[in-house]
């Protein structure tokens, strides 16, 4: 079903080998023809190029660029294009519009697992997980001591979520039996109906950040959040405040991070995302003990995967026969 050249009405380009079930679907639907590149690596840029051409569909993954570049390089026959990715910032969704391509995403199937990572990390990240454990192996254990290894608990904090959204919510969700005390939001707007089950209060961007003893970010990289946890913001943090990002790298100034981090102006930070990514080994911000980074593995369970891959098929598959998409973005 792999064909290295394919043309036609279902010519599609996969720009990943993605977990089976996804390309199982797309096999077996009648009269697809797949060009795959076959590797668990990141398709090069020039075989990106090469590979798009005359090409009806594309699915990629949110560490494709999809420019202007690209979309002359598929050509005026590329009508759909599926990430398999709940962000949509790796796509340039103006000419993408102009050009009346579609597109389909994958929100709800990765919501609770990244919502899990999102708790998972920011436990370890304000209990000292990972430094704790370094020390048993490091052999700084040496006996029982009173304020050794402390950090910050749930019990009675306030959580500001950045970004009230299906994933936001769902981390409010999973927090709130740990006996937080108060949920505060921001976003572009308030949303009273998602906000009622948590008692969360709509506050401007930097109350959150002064009132909060974490905060979680789970909002979309847009201009407008771009760079918006910067130095500003983590100066009206308090001494004792946990951050943790699940969202998108690009939201956070690491510049601004690392000084709040090494200076004490914040307590700990926890990162699924970063700029770059992979983030450089000697980067500053993996010398600091009370910085976790993991290397965005927010969606990475088996069942989310498998079911993250078999929709963004779907969505290709809709596009490419006029029909509905399963999740279409609307432009």
């Amino acid at each position: 079903a792999l064909r290295p050249q394919c043309h036609g009405a279902m010519a599609v380009f996969v720009t990943r080998r993605i977990p089976a079930e996804g390309l199982r679907a797309l096999a077996q639907a009648g009269g697809c023809c797949i060009q795959l590149w076959d590797s668990e690596e990141p398709v090069p840029r020039a075989e990106l190029l090469a590979g798009v051409a005359g090409k009806r569909g594309l699915l990629c993954l949110l560490s494709d660029r999809i420019d202007r570049e690209v979309l002359d390089a598929a050509g005026p026959n590329l009508k759909v294009i599926s990430t398999m990715s709940v962000g949509f910032d790796h796509l340039a969704l103006d000419e993408i519009k102009k050009r009346g391509i579609r597109v389909g995403y994958t929100p709800d199937v990765l919501t609770d697992a990244t919502a899990e990572l999102s708790v998972a990390l920011l436990l370890a990240t304000c209990r000292r997980l990972p430094e704790a454990a370094e020390q048993v192996k490091s052999g700084g254990w040496t006996t029982w001591k009173p304020l050794w290894m402390c950090g910050y608990g749930l019990s009675d904090s306030t959580v500001g979520i950045i970004g009230l959204g299906r994933i936001g919510q769902a981390v409010a969700r999973r927090l709130k039996p740990f006996g937080v005390n108060k949920f505060l939001y921001t976003g572009s707007r308030p949303k009273p109906e998602s906000a009622v089950e948590f008692e969360a209060e709509f506050v401007p961007f930097m109350r959150l950040a002064e009132e909060s003893d974490f905060v979680v970010v789970t909002c979309a990289l847009t201009p407008a959040t771009q760079g918006m946890c910067n130095k500003e913001f983590f100066s009206r943090m308090k001494k004792t405040a946990v951050f943790i990002n699940t969202s998108r790298g690009a939201v956070v100034n690491q510049e601004d991070l690392y000084n709040a981090l090494a200076q004490g102006q914040i307590a700990a930070a926890g990162l699924d995302v970063t700029t770059p990514e992979p983030l450089p080994t000697d980067h500053p911000l993996l010398s600091l003990k009370n910085c976790v980074v993991l290397p965005h593995i927010g969606s990475a369970t088996y069942a989310t995967r498998s079911t993250m891959a078999v929709l963004a098929a779907d969505n290709l598959l809709a596009g490419l026969r006029g029909e509905p998409m399963p999740h279409e973005l609307v432009l």
